[in-house]
């Protein structure tokens, strides 16, 4: 992270009080982005999925017949790895290759006294026509797995073993050409490049809905193309303390979200507010707002569907720590209809949010007279008739 902490000089000298009282403060500038920057380094270590759906975690003391059981899945492993070792093992897969076989025909043409230092007699019998020492090996060798024909090397009938050797290479490197090809394939298939186009809203809110207080999360669907079957659901992780004293860490809560359509089978065509209902059995109803950033816990929410044009599961997470759930706040509408009769998505208001009163605490909604009110405020109500909004004033 850059730390842009110089200050712009001027001709005009400053008095001695502001310039003394400039220092301080670009020392206080610096101290707060490098603390600030501490602080974001320290969350994206400790949160467990982070983000865009990665999961921080590390595996130590493994045995090495556990290594082994990966070399024994190899093509998981094969899938699985960074695009760089896959190009590194198909470059090394063919010019190795090329280059055994070419010792291999290396060797043949030397048995046979092929090569141009053996000094062969005019009325010799090759194995290998034009093949007169390594160079032309390998790029025989080439040219056979490669089926490349120019006419200048060719095998004779003469060797039995130059023939066999002939099929082998062929079969071979037809399975090294299938196999690199099915790799390369499904790594640019896999479902989870399907989620790179839904995304989340950058930050959960609390707020009243419909009569109750909700925790509310956006989601939309950067492509036209549907999710069929698609569900929703997602766990708290936090460190509890059992009645007989024993510590679980990173234990898992069951947290239900649901939509105005119902929870199942969702019509995943414009972006969706995610709902959970905060009542007696949510582990949000002991918090408030003067506690929530007090908490340490990670909300991680899951997507499943299956896309439409591929046929492919995909599954979608992010997390939410509580420094990145709002109190008190509603997402502004994003949807309108335009004078033509179309449906608009305004993206640029997709993670904004707006004030809205709200209790305290789960608590004092349900409990206490007078707490659980809405405010008329036309900026903070979903825009249910899909009335022509100018979103951007």
């Amino acid at each position: 992270m850059r730390l842009a902490c110089s200050a712009v000089t001027s001709s005009v000298s400053l008095p001695s009080t502001k310039r003394e009282a400039s220092g301080p403060r670009m020392f206080q500038s610096c101290q707060k982005r490098i603390r600030e920057h501490l602080a974001a380094r320290r969350i994206r270590r400790t949160r467990l999925v982070t983000k865009d759906g990665r999961c921080n975690i590390e595996f130590g003391n493994v045995r090495y017949s556990n290594h082994f059981a990966l070399l024994v899945d190899f093509w998981t492993t094969f899938v699985e790895i960074r695009w760089r070792f896959v190009l590194l093992i198909f470059i090394a897969s063919f010019a190795g290759s090329w280059f055994i076989f070419g010792l291999l025909w290396y060797w043949i043409a030397k048995s046979n006294g092929d090569l141009r230092w053996q000094d062969p007699p005019e009325n010799h019998t090759r194995c290998i026509d034009n093949v007169n020492g390594l160079t032309t090996a390998f790029l025989y060798s080439l040219e056979t797995q490669t089926t490349i024909g120019y006419g200048g090397r060719a095998l004779t009938e003469h060797c039995g073993g130059a023939v066999t050797l002939l099929i082998i290479q062929s079969i071979l490197g037809a399975i090294i050409n299938c196999f690199m090809c099915g790799v390369i394939l499904a790594k640019i298939s896999l479902p989870k490049k399907r989620a790179k186009t839904i995304t989340f809203s950058e930050t959960a809110v609390i707020c009243p809905r419909r009569d109750c207080l909700c925790l509310l999360i956006r989601v939309a669907n950067l492509r036209k193309t549907l999710l069929i079957g698609s569900q929703i659901y997602g766990k708290l992780l936090r460190t509890t303390v059992t009645p007989d004293g024993e510590t679980i860490i990173m234990d898992q809560v069951n947290i239900d979200f649901v939509v105005d359509a119902g929870k199942d089978n969702l019509f995943f065509v414009c972006p969706l507010t995610l709902t959970h209902v905060i009542d007696k059995a949510s582990p949000f109803f002991e918090m408030a707002v003067d506690t929530l950033h007090q908490q340490e816990f990670e909300l991680v929410v899951f997507l499943e569907g299956t896309a439409e044009s591929t046929s492919s599961s995909c599954q979608v997470r992010t997390s939410f720590i509580p420094q990145e759930i709002q109190w008190g706040y509603k997402f502004l509408p994003i949807i309108s209809r335009t004078k033509e009769g179309k449906y608009r998505v305004d993206f640029s208001n997709f993670s904004k949010t707006v004030p809205v009163a709200t209790a305290h605490c789960a608590y004092c909604f349900h409990n206490e007279k007078g707490h659980h009110h809405h405010v008329h405020n036309p900026m903070a109500l979903d825009n249910q008739g899909f009335d022509v909004i100018d979103i951007n004033d």
